[in-house]
């Protein structure tokens, strides 16, 4: 793969066998963010267990204290008295079937989050196949299948997150954006990376954090130390 000449001169500040200090590794990442746009902070955490196994599967939400600095559209399925505290509550979208009916005729995707009322559930799964693929169908664990739609809205809007293990066994999951302090971003980073070790499965063997890259959208990988979460 060839690299741009700031991808080049960004990889030069980076000691590539060195395991970096969270705070370092933050202040290091912004100074390789050189694009003119807000570049998202993303981390890789890998995880030492078998994401073919059911019992070992790592998967939640967390409100970052100083939010993703992304403007996240909530599509919420919902009627009556919810619906009504979903669109009090600034949802972006608030329907039910004819909601379905757009998303599956006019391969409609104008929306970041889905959240559910449980008893919309069975409208919602005719969703799946279009849904599941994009990581976009409501589910409990994340807090996006839930009567109290309101919190649920005002959580997403302030921050929240969704960790989940892929194939790989690795999580990929942003932690603000180059406008943040470098304080804002490591506290973002220490309650992300909080939230997943107390998501550990019991069934977990061995080393559990096997290793955390921070990068930003166009720069390098930087390793961090796991042992310092």
């Amino acid at each position: 793969m060839k690299h741009g000449k700031k991808y080049i001169e960004s990889a030069k500040l980076i000691e590539r066998n060195k395991l970096y200090d969270p705070d370092e590794a933050v202040k290091l990442a912004l100074s390789t963010a050189k694009t003119k746009f807000d570049e998202t902070l993303e981390v890789s955490v890998r995880l030492g267990v078998d994401p073919r196994q059911a019992d070992q599967q790592v998967r939640g939400a967390v409100v970052l204290p100083n939010g993703t600095g992304k403007k996240v559209r909530v599509l919420v399925f919902a009627k009556g008295e919810q619906a009504k505290q979903a669109e009090e509550a600034g949802a972006d979208y608030v329907g039910a079937e004819e909601l379905v009916a757009k998303i599956q005729g006019e391969n409609w995707f104008e929306f970041d989050v889905v959240v559910a009322t449980p008893n919309m559930m069975g409208v919602v799964g005719r969703l799946g196949r279009v849904l599941g693929p994009k990581g976009l169908m409501p589910n409990p664990k994340s807090g996006t299948v839930t009567m109290d739609v309101a919190k649920a809205i005002a959580e997403i809007k302030a921050g929240k997150v969704e960790y989940r293990l892929d194939k790989s066994a690795i999580i990929h999951c942003p932690i603000g954006k180059k406008s943040f302090t470098a304080e804002q971003l490591t506290e973002n980073l220490s309650t992300l990376m909080g939230a997943i070790n107390r998501a550990k499965p019991a069934a977990a063997k061995g080393i559990y954090l096997r290793s955390v890259v921070l990068s930003s959208t166009m720069g390098p990988g930087i390793k961090v130390n796991p042992l310092k979460f």
